[in-house]
Parts: C-alpha cells; structure tokens; sequence
C-alpha cells in the first residue's frame, strides 16, 4: 500500500512533455482553447481527421509536401491557395483613355504560381487615350519567364471593339512583368497584332478568363 503511494506522487510529480518512446504522446494541450501544439518534428501515423475547425499554415511558404510522389519537377510544395476578386480598368498603350464604367466584375482563384482570373468588363462611354488597348488591374504580376510572356485566355464576350484587318477572331493575352492583358488578333498569321484604343465614344464590354503563371 505504501509503495503504490509513492509511485502515485512521484507519478504527479512530472512535468513538461512525456515522449513517445517513454509511453507518451509527444504533444501538449494549452489551456482553455483545445490546440494541441506538436512537439518538434513529430511523425503521425495513418489518416489525420478534422471533425471541426481548418488546417492552419502559420508560416510563410510553408505547405503541404508533395516530394513523397514520383515526378522530375523542381519543387512539389503546395505554399499557396487563394481566392478573392480584383478590379479591372481600360488603358492604353500611350495615353490613358477616360472610362464611365457600367459594370467591373471579376474574380480570382490562385493554387500555387498559377493564377485564373475571370472578368467581365462593361462601359458606356469611352473618351480619348491612345496606342494599344490594355486591360489592367490583374491581382498577381505576370511571370516575366517563358512560355509566360506567351499566356492566352479566352474571350467570352466582346462588343465596341474591332479587331485589326484580317483578323477574324482574338484572344487574351497576359504580358510578362505587368499586370495587364492585351486583345491578341488572330487569322492569317498565328502571332497576330494587338487591339488598338477604341474610337472615342464607343460603348462596349469585354468578358474573358485567363490563366498564368504569377511572378
């Protein structure tokens, strides 16, 4: 009897983290909130499961690590996932135009460096402004490495625009190190001519969506 006692105190007696390997868990629970902080670098077994709550990154470039799969690539870190909307707006190549906007809508969702925007772009009137028509406001910076420089989404939806002569269709185009897209006409070359600035006065609206590689 006595003996059971003084293993009892002396079992009330530790303190900090006990181990694994002495019968342990290896982790701590501070008080009131329910999160268990993990000793470091621990080695979980078998599925882990979340009944509430989310997983946290808590730092910077830190993520989920894919290096277990097979594959040649330079990285497979999973750092980044984001989703948000952004702001796009008309300019030229030379001088600004002034825009009434009649709708800005667009969205974004961003895994990893690869970023897909999605715009819808409408205005009633158009007013000056010059060079090459752009549309600028992109959430992310464009990759300036190839084949980057190269990006090309589709277009939706345009109308007040007119495309260069011989062009029959175009597409989106994200230029590297900016964050705008040009109008690329297409037809009878494969590399074909920019958009210019729309006449003034002209009324029109846009629609795309575009992946690319943010810098």
């Amino acid at each position: 009897m006595l003996k059971a006692v003084t293993n009892l105190i002396n079992v009330s007696q530790i303190t900090g983290v006990l181990p694994v390997v002495n019968g342990g868990t290896g982790v701590t629970t501070s008080t009131g909130t329910g999160n268990v902080v993990l000793s470091a670098a621990p080695t979980l077994s078998g599925d882990v499961s979340l009944s509430t709550g989310n997983l946290i990154i808590g730092t910077s470039g830190k993520g989920i690590d894919f290096s277990a799969t097979s594959g040649t690539g330079t990285s497979e870190l999973l750092a980044d996932y984001e989703e948000g909307t952004w702001t796009p707006t008309l300019i030229g190549g030379t001088t600004n135009p002034t825009v009434t906007y009649s709708l800005q809508r667009a969205k974004y969702t961003k895994i990893g460096r690869v970023a897909t925007v999605e715009c819808y772009l409408g205005w009633s009137a158009f007013t000056g402004g010059s060079g090459q028509l752009r549309l600028d406001g992109l959430p992310f910076t464009v990759s300036s490495a190839a084949p980057n420089t190269s990006s090309v989404g589709a277009l939706m939806n345009m109308n007040g625009i007119t495309l260069a002569s011989s062009r029959t269709f175009a597409a989106m185009q994200a230029v590297g190190s900016t964050t705008y897209c040009v109008i690329r006409n297409l037809g009878s070359a494969v590399n074909g001519t920019t958009t210019d600035i729309p006449s003034t006065g002209a009324t029109g609206e846009l629609g795309f969506t575009i992946s690319y590689v943010a810098a």
